[in-house]
């Protein structure tokens, strides 16, 4: 069992993702969380996360594809002595505070174990939904393998740590939003039904995700930031909702230097995502805001 569960940052493939198509996950070693037993047993109904895994256990009893894969009674037990999940991932900001739970629970109390991602993702999903109506299940498969990876629809490859060229930093932009995760993807989902727009969002969105994975992986700088000036582009069209009011023009302006954004997560709060090859040009643009580098 894992002493703690990362929080993770989708680089690319957020919404792309519902159509099973490419994405690339990296963890987030800043934020994390470990069980825990409190000072006090008096102490543990006063405490968020152990109500909010009682209220889990009992989703999972409750839902038959699920209650059969794990030592509940176990879980219950440890609940009752004020077992609690000390977390630092803030909730509500794209990095997975659902997701470090799900994982948590399923590395702890699962009575078999499986080494296939693709189904792990699956169940996973099926475990997330408790939080966000429905899930791909792709974030706490993150935080349970606390390692980067690519996945797509034939399987997951697992990359090393530094997969990462020196000359591409990535930064965290704070919002200052809380994200709603589950009425922003019903509004996705609903856009879906739409025929034109489900076309192309497939012809145009999904590849230029594609490139953005592919480039960055290669080390193909000038491709990367070419495709990812696209995507800030089709963000706007495609996903309006998701990009606040107060980062629009970090995704309207024309830059002198490789520089561009893109939401995390879900969108509508939380972090944007940026990337350059210059920090202090991007540090000086981004001096308005709370930026974390990775």
């Amino acid at each position: 069992m894992r002493d703690r569960y990362y929080s993770k940052v989708i680089l690319f493939g957020e919404y792309s993702m519902i159509f099973d198509a490419t994405a690339l996950m990296i963890p987030l070693k800043r934020f994390s969380a470990q069980w825990q037993l409190p000072q006090s047993r008096n102490k543990a109904a006063s405490l968020p996360s152990n109500q909010s895994l009682k209220r889990f256990c009992q989703y999972l009893s409750e839902n038959e594809a699920l209650s059969s894969l794990f030592d509940l009674q176990t879980l219950r037990r440890d609940l009752n002595e004020g077992l609690f999940l000390a977390s630092n991932v803030p909730s509500g900001y794209g990095l997975g505070s659902s997701g470090t739970l799900v994982a948590a629970v399923y590395d702890r109390y699962a009575i078999r174990k499986t080494e296939d991602y693709l189904q792990l993702k699956t169940l996973f999903g099926q475990m997330e939904s408790h939080f966000h109506g429905s899930s791909s299940g792709i974030d706490p498969l993150q935080c349970y393998l606390g390692q980067p990876f690519k996945i797509t629809p034939e399987g997951v490859q697992l990359l090393s740590d530094d997969f990462l060229k020196k000359d591409i930093h990535i930064c965290l932009i704070d919002t200052k939003i809380k994200s709603n995760t589950k009425p922003l993807v019903n509004h996705f989902k609903a856009q879906r039904d739409n025929p034109g727009f489900l076309s192309r969002f497939q012809s145009e969105y999904v590849p230029c995700v594609t490139s953005c994975i592919d480039s960055m992986i290669e080390g193909n700088k000038e491709l990367f930031f070419s495709s990812l000036k696209q995507l800030t582009k089709d963000q706007l069209e495609f996903l309006r909702p998701m990009v606040t009011d107060n980062t629009l023009d970090l995704f309207t302006a024309d830059y002198d230097f490789n520089f561009g954004v893109k939401i995390s997560g879900s969108g509508g709060g939380g972090y944007v995502l940026g990337f350059t090859d210059n920090v202090d040009n991007a540090s000086d643009l981004l001096k308005d805001f709370e930026v974390i580098w990775l």
